[in-house]
């Protein structure tokens, strides 16, 4: 069994990987901290986990590791960090899951553009592995950077482009749930205006998208508008490009991606739909083909596997377990 904490715990993401850790074969939760909700129970926060465990939110400065091996840090962007350097400059030595995007970026310079702030903890940041587990694991060490939600479906669709194509230009348009603006309201979060509505936002300069760029071979050109949708969660998207191929090279390239992974499902010759990713820590991904018109699709959800289920996905991986263990039922 490994000890795990949640840092930061009292958010949505907080929520999913509380839950996802209590229902692991392999995992107990030794604490999870917060500080509005500090020495009151979980289901203060998370009323769904009443009677599941008889746990108490610690404050963010009462937090213990010495009894932890893995801690998921679940903060808002520069807070990751903050908790991080917090950690380390205590004694902890076990291993970290971070959510936010403190450490997703390779440039310190790129990150405080995108978030207008300094870094806490720049000298950090060549410790962290981009934990995107079916394109970069196993990885270098046990500090992993957990991946943005429209990155994770964006990354894994354009992938096999980039193992295969010189050069391209691709148009991205990707819609997400209201969750993905996280736990605390916003004008544009409220319900009278995401109900029935559709609303981009960030046009062109989304922060998720110089995450997956610098993955990205240079020849292959990206834009993204990014969309906010009138559900509570899930994103769905599509990638637009011209180029020369047929149907069975696209259907080659991604199946000698995605064929021995197991929390990836392809839909040939049809883009996925939302409604069967949600609640699932699957990445669904299809495309369609005509003349020299290519669209390729992605459907996730952005609070699994967006963020908690992928947390333990690389949890599973740095512990040399089945990467599906605590996600999908074991088969028979």
């Amino acid at each position: 069994m490994i000890r795990t904490a949640v840092l930061h715990g009292s958010g949505y993401v907080g929520r999913e990987l509380i839950r996802l850790i209590l229902q692991h074969p392999n995992a107990l939760l030794m604490c999870t901290t917060s500080r509005t909700y500090a020495n009151a129970p979980l289901h203060c926060a998370h009323p769904a986990l009443r009677g599941q465990q008889n746990l108490r939110f610690s404050g963010v400065d009462q937090f213990d590791a010495s009894d932890v091996d893995l801690v998921f840090v679940a903060a808002e962007h520069g807070k990751g960090a903050i908790a991080i350097k917090t950690l380390l400059d205590n004694g902890y030595s076990g291993s970290i899951i971070d959510m936010s995007s403190d450490f997703r970026f390779h440039d310190v310079s790129t990150f405080e553009s995108l978030f207008q702030m300094e870094h806490p903890a720049p000298e950090l940041i060549p410790h962290f592995s981009y934990g995107q587990p079916e394109l970069f694991a196993p990885y270098s060490g046990s500090f992993i950077a957990n991946p943005g939600c429209f990155a994770t479906g964006m990354l894994l669709a354009i992938w096999p482009l980039h193992l295969n194509c010189d050069q391209a230009q691709i148009s991205i348009t990707a819609i997400t749930g209201a969750s993905g603006s996280g736990i605390r309201p916003k004008p544009t979060t409220h319900f009278p205006e995401r109900d029935g509505n559709v609303r981009a936002y960030k046009v062109l300069e989304h922060q998720h998208l110089p995450e997956i760029t610098q993955f990205v071979k240079p020849t292959i050109s990206l834009s993204m508008v990014p969309v906010s949708g009138p559900w509570t969660r899930g994103i769905w998207g599509t990638l637009q490009l011209r180029m020369s191929v047929n149907e069975h090279h696209i259907a080659q390239w991604f199946h000698d991606v995605y064929d021995d992974h197991g929390l990836i499902r392809l839909w040939p010759n049809a883009l996925p739909e939302l409604h069967y990713a949600v609640g699932s820590p699957y990445c669904d991904l299809g495309w369609v083909i005509k003349d020299d018109q290519i669209v390729i699709g992605f459907a996730i959800d952005n609070m699994l596997r967006g963020a908690a289920s992928q947390a333990i996905q690389n949890m599973n991986l740095l512990m040399d377990w089945p990467i599906d263990t605590g996600l999908i039922p074991p088969h028979p």
